[in-house]
């Protein structure tokens, strides 16, 4: 897959996943907005990790910066 996302894009993800793993063990967050959340945390770090985001691929989107030639 063609990577499409930019280094400050992965960077504000992994932030928002340490936020909302802090926010679950500290319980702040709780139940169903727990699940929600972990379930958004995750796909934000899967998609960090390896650089692409299926959702800017369907809307021809991206955040990298395009390499000089």
């Amino acid at each position: 897959m063609q990577k499409n996302m930019g280094v400050i894009d992965r960077i504000v993800r992994l932030a928002i996943v340490v936020a909302v793993a802090i926010l679950y063990f500290t319980g702040v967050i709780h139940a169903a907005l727990a699940i929600v959340l972990g379930v958004v945390a995750v796909i934000f770090l899967l998609t960090s990790v390896v650089g692409t985001c299926p959702l800017y691929l369907s809307f021809k989107l991206s955040t990298r910066k395009s390499e000089s030639k």
